[in-house]
């Protein structure tokens, strides 16, 4: 008799317990999230389906790189340009016998090198300066030449080129080798520079390529340099080239195969395969039917005339047990900074709760004992 009131009382605490919230948990339910009907929160809660991807498409991204898009692949010319800071090895050739430029017996006045001033000058004895910014060194010997023709009509110019900062591009880190590299031409781009640089490092995870140049700063991810070759655009002198690891992460909770900050691994990165990357849902606790992706949104995004959710704090509910929801799964996009959480099943609290019973019987036939 009293091992049955004892299991009775220890079974009505039990069941008295799996309705409540104090069983030991590792996630919320989904339904402790979920705002009841009439109820009002201050986020919004939108199941993902075929219906709603469309919208949700149109809000504004969350956690975006910084960027002023990316410059399109052009056709470049193979001639060189002079530009200020570059140094040019000007040679001048006269046969003429009383020349101002050459002594006895020579036929050649070397100058040496010199640099092309910030105003795009070079200075030529007997001549003085002479513009040649601008100019393809082939160019720039007909401008020097055309200048000597008063002073020395039979002379002729050979200029080589040694390109200076404006005339070169900077490989400056995620590479094996960075350095300065100058341009040899104007047909140079993004993977021909990176190959001259050593190549990207290869513990580099999801590689992105950041250009700035001037006051413009241009990101993209290197595989979409790879898969499309309009976006493997031309390098222009002074530019700088960094290449860094792609540092976009989501948050992983609840009943799930890991819980972790996993860092993107593309460029785009969907619920569906943030499931798998956090090694699917635990069979015996996760509730198929409440994956939840909690995102924030700036104020901004609720501006008037702006298409966007209703609130700035957004709660993403996804249903794996339906066709619908697998396929919205598979298109709906993860975005850096959202928390994927996988809450408890609520059969797992029933769990606990026998378990409990379980031990609860144990313990009562230990004091009738």
């Amino acid at each position: 008799m009293i091992r049955r009131m004892v299991t009775a009382t220890l079974a009505g605490a039990v069941l008295l317990t799996a309705g409540c919230s104090g069983l030991p948990r590792g996630a919320a339910l989904q339904s402790e999230i979920r705002p009841s009907k009439g109820e009002t929160e201050d986020y919004a809660f939108y199941p993902v389906t075929r219906a709603f991807l469309p919208t949700v498409e149109q809000w504004p991204a969350v956690g975006a790189l910084a960027s002023d898009g990316w410059p399109r692949a052009t056709e470049g010319s193979l001639g060189q340009i002079i530009k200020p800071g570059d140094r040019v090895s000007v040679v001048i050739w006269d046969s003429s016998e009383n020349s101002l430029l050459t002594g006895l017996d020579q036929r050649q006045a070397p100058l040496g090198e010199m640099q092309v001033s910030p105003d795009g000058r070079v200075f030529i004895p007997y001549v003085g300066e002479v513009r040649i910014s601008g100019m393809s060194p082939q160019r720039a010997r007909e401008a020097i030449e055309s200048q000597l023709t008063e002073i020395a009509p039979s002379s002729q110019v050979q200029i080589a080129l040694s390109e200076g900062t404006e005339n070169s591009v900077a490989v400056a880190a995620g590479v094996g080798a960075p350095g300065v590299f100058p341009l040899r031409d104007r047909s140079t781009n993004v993977l021909t520079l990176l190959s001259q640089a050593g190549g990207v490092a290869p513990t580099l995870r999801n590689p992105r390529i950041r250009l700035q140049r001037g006051a413009q700063n241009y990101a993209i991810a290197l595989d979409r340099i790879y898969e499309n070759p309009t976006a493997n655009a031309l390098v222009q002198g002074g530019d700088t080239i960094i290449v860094e690891e792609d540092e976009r992460y989501f948050i992983a909770l609840g009943a799930a195969g890991k819980e972790d900050i996993i860092p993107f691994r593309d460029e785009r990165v969907t619920a569906l395969e943030a499931i798998a990357m956090i090694g699917g849902l635990t069979d015996t606790r996760a509730d198929p039917q409440g994956v939840l992706v909690l995102r924030e949104y700036p104020r901004s995004a609720l501006a008037a005339g702006l298409r966007g959710p209703r609130e700035d704090r957004v709660v993403f509910a996804i249903d794996l047990t339906s066709a619908d929801g697998l396929f919205s799964a598979k298109n709906f996009q993860i975005m850096p900074g959202d928390l994927v959480l996988a809450t408890e099943s609520p059969v797992s609290s029933i769990q606990v709760a026998l378990s409990l019973l379980g031990g609860g019987v144990g313990f009562a036939r230990q004091l009738t004992n």
